[in-house]
């Protein structure tokens, strides 16, 4: 017992209400002083030892946090960046894909295997799920490196490239915007799609768009790019956050989409384009009401069920072009293209680049921020049509003509 005592510290002393207690100090992880407190100095010395083993567990973590610790924390930063929604997605896909596997590991313990054994399950998934993976995975340990957690980048080397290549987005052609422009004329759709198809912008950005930014009693009409859309548990959210800083700016229109325009807005009562009953933005669930209204009156195979007997039967029938749904005679089934409200922006764009218009001129009217967003679609259009090639390749090959 004697032994025992001459180990133990002998501390200071201080009053509390009254009552004596012996004390110590201790730096804490933040580096701050911290008083400790005990009745005897045998108990303030197991209290010191258990806070000291704290604040080096502390600092340990701090400079070495396991995968799921610095996700955490990368999601946090970028919270005062993106938006909500985008947060979300982020959060969701980082949980499921690499938290899942990784999250346990120390993230200096992780190597190049770690990652490539980690993107493995994403070769089944949608090349556009494993790009996003792979962008925030490379975000995440970059953010690590810059902040001198990591000696090795394990992400170095991995490839963009992975994941089942997604369905190719075709521009609509000429005789199919005139065919949909026609079956949907009248509807309520019909706003929405001659905005994608004549200005290009996005989804969100015409279901926010307000008739204040809408400029069509200048010599030059024009659409400004001001405001968002978004959907939060079904209720609409209109912001000034755009999806990119070049997502910002002014759209001139023609004159079919000025026309249209003007004379939606002789009949809306409401300070938004496209505006639901009480003139209030639409929902996520309105919105995808009003594109049925497309998607009904296609002719893929349309399944539908029915009692026989009592019992639920399954049906496929598929519509013939022209013909009409048997339960509402005006409904004709017409449109036999698959069709997206994405795919009439990448129809807008598409329609300038054939036009001759520059890509850094599409790149701004697109609102894209990275150019090889345009470039991309820029490479399909003009190298992907071997008529007009032809005469490139012979002028390329002509002196060696005869050789």
């Amino acid at each position: 017992m004697a032994k025992k005592q001459e180990n133990v510290p002998r501390y200071g002393t201080a009053m509390r209400r009254g009552i004596q207690y012996y004390r110590t100090r201790i730096t804490d992880a933040d580096g701050k002083r911290v008083d400790l407190y005990a009745e005897t100095c045998e108990e303030l010395q197991l209290k010191e030892m258990e806070a000291r083993r704290q604040v080096e567990e502390a600092v340990f973590r701090r400079k070495h946090p396991t995968v799921a610790e610095y996700c955490e924390k990368w999601l946090l930063m970028q919270s005062a960046k993106v938006s909500s929604g985008t947060l979300r997605g982020y959060t969701q896909t980082m949980n499921n894909y690499i938290v899942k596997p990784l999250g346990e590991m120390y993230l200096s313990d992780v190597t190049a295997d770690d990652i490539r054994l980690a993107m493995i399950p994403l070769a089944s998934k949608s090349a556009g799920l494993y790009s996003k993976v792979n962008m925030l995975l490379k975000c995440v340990f970059y953010s690590a490196e810059r902040s001198q957690l990591l000696e090795y980048n394990p992400c170095e080397g991995l490839s963009a490239k992975g994941g089942k290549p997604g369905k190719k987005i075709n521009a609509l052609t000429d005789e199919q915007v005139k065919l949909l422009l026609d079956t949907v004329r009248g509807l309520p759709p019909y706003t929405f799609i001659m905005i994608a198809l004549y200005s290009g912008l996005r989804r969100e950005e015409i279901l926010g768009l307000q008739w204040d930014c809408v400029f069509l009693d200048v010599p030059t009409p024009y659409i400004s790019v001001r405001r968002a859309w978004r959907s939060e548990n079904n209720r609409p959210v209109i912001s000034t956050t755009l999806k990119t800083k070049a997502a910002r700016r002014d759209v001139p229109i023609p004159k079919c989409l000025t026309d249209c325009l003007r004379e939606v807005k002789e009949k809306n009562e409401s300070e938004y384009v496209i505006a639901d009953r009480n003139g209030q933005p639409l929902s996520s669930s309105q919105f995808q009401r009003v594109w049925k209204y497309v998607t009904v009156r296609s002719t893929k195979p349309h399944t539908y069920y029915k009692y026989v007997n009592g019992q639920c039967v399954k049906c496929t029938v598929t519509p013939t072009p022209g013909s009409h749904q048997k339960n509402n005679p005006k409904l004709v089934y017409a449109i036999d293209f698959d069709v997206t409200p994405h795919q009439l922006r990448h129809t807008y764009i598409t329609n300038l680049l054939y036009a001759g218009v520059d890509p850094k001129t599409v790149q701004y009217l697109a609102g894209h921020e990275n150019s090889k967003t345009t470039m991309d679609i820029y490479a399909q259009v003009k190298y992907n049509k071997p008529e007009e090639l032809l005469g490139v390749v012979n002028a390329a090959f002509a002196p060696s003509v005869g050789v």
